[in-house]
């Protein structure tokens, strides 16, 4: 880090980014910190085998688009089905092994969150969005939301009218909002809501503590004052309010925070404080989603970040979203880019 800023901080409520279609698919790729992710590259924690036997079925699946063993084995492999399935908390390297898959896979392949594939149906309308995934050999969903049940009907029609077309399908999910607790699997939540694609799918379990925390009991750190440690940031800055950022992102669909951060080495939060509307918390964790994906470092002043969410919220059904968020903005805050 330099002693002076490259660039002087901007506003990020003075950004009102758009996100039209051909920018959305443009934006069906791993994120940027996932861009060299590999199954080789994974770390499995050798206290939870499921982790190691998680990486062998994803080599297996992918031996699946070279015919019986593949690139893996002489020897003639047992059926692989057209879907999978990582089932597991945060930090245990879902979007890391998704990735790694994505990377794998030949031809034309996409990438993205729940939210990027039904903001893609908003702007094209359903028909298109299956005309231009149709012919894909893989479509990673990332984050699939099981708390919106509109919205999980659309992607379960679309999914399935995709793997009638021979497109392969991977997936990762949250928690919907009547399961408590942060160890919780998904599995069977995920299964019932796409009831007819449940037996095309087979489900990984993954077992594991948070990868960001496993060697220190690390905390978000608050800056005494955050223009002045932003100032010693290199790169594109911003420097907001809280209270004013939680209203912007009222303003702007959370499709579009991805282009709300784009190009940004940091951003800087004043006077942060705890929530007392759930609204704009889960607001924030798509933000804080969206932040970690592009890896930008997190300054703020005031209620540390892994504070902001009561004990209220953390009692009820968003506790898994809420829990992840933590784990990631203590990530961005400590150490910028991880």
């Amino acid at each position: 880090m330099s002693a002076v800023a490259a660039v002087s901080p901007g506003r990020l409520i003075d950004r009102m980014p758009t996100l039209g279609a051909a920018e959305i698919v443009a934006h069906l790729v791993p994120p940027r910190q996932f861009a060299n992710a590999t199954l080789d590259s994974y770390r499995p924690d050798r206290d939870y085998p499921s982790q190691g036997a998680a990486v062998a079925a994803m080599r297996n699946f992918v031996a699946g688009w070279h015919g019986g063993g593949g690139l893996f084995s002489r020897k003639k492999a047992a059926p692989v089905l057209p879907g999978i399935y990582l089932d597991g908390g945060f930090g245990v390297g879902k979007t890391h092994l998704l990735a790694a898959l994505w990377h794998l896979a030949p031809g034309r392949k996409y990438f993205g969150t729940f939210i990027e594939y039904t903001a893609l149906v908003g702007a094209l309308g359903y028909a298109p969005t299956v005309a231009q995934l149709k012919g894909a050999s893989l479509v990673c969903i990332d984050e699939f939301e099981l708390d919106d049940p509109g919205d999980t009907r659309l992607m379960s029609r679309l999914l399935n009218e995709l793997a009638e077309s021979g497109t392969r399908i991977a997936a990762t999910s949250n928690t919907p909002p009547n399961a408590l607790g942060e160890g919780r699997f998904a599995a069977q939540d995920f299964l019932r809501e796409i009831d007819s694609l449940a037996a095309r799918f087979t489900t990984l379990r993954i077992d594991g503590v948070d990868y960001r925390h496993r060697d220190v009991e690390a905390h978000a750190i608050s800056a005494p004052d955050a223009a002045a440690e932003l100032a010693r940031v290199e790169g594109a800055t911003t420097l907001d309010p809280f209270a004013e950022v939680l209203s912007h992102l009222a303003k702007v669909h959370p499709s579009r925070y991805v282009k709300l951060v784009d190009g940004l080495t940091a951003i800087g939060l004043e006077d942060v404080h705890p929530f007392t509307n759930q609204t704009d918390a889960l607001r924030f964790v798509a933000f804080v989603d969206r932040l970690y994906d592009a890896q930008v470092r997190v300054v703020a002043s005031g209620t540390p970040l892994d504070q902001v969410f009561p004990d209220d919220m953390l009692a009820g059904g968003y506790r898994k979203k809420y829990l992840r968020a933590i784990s990631r903005l203590i990530a961005l805050t400590n150490d910028g880019p991880v």
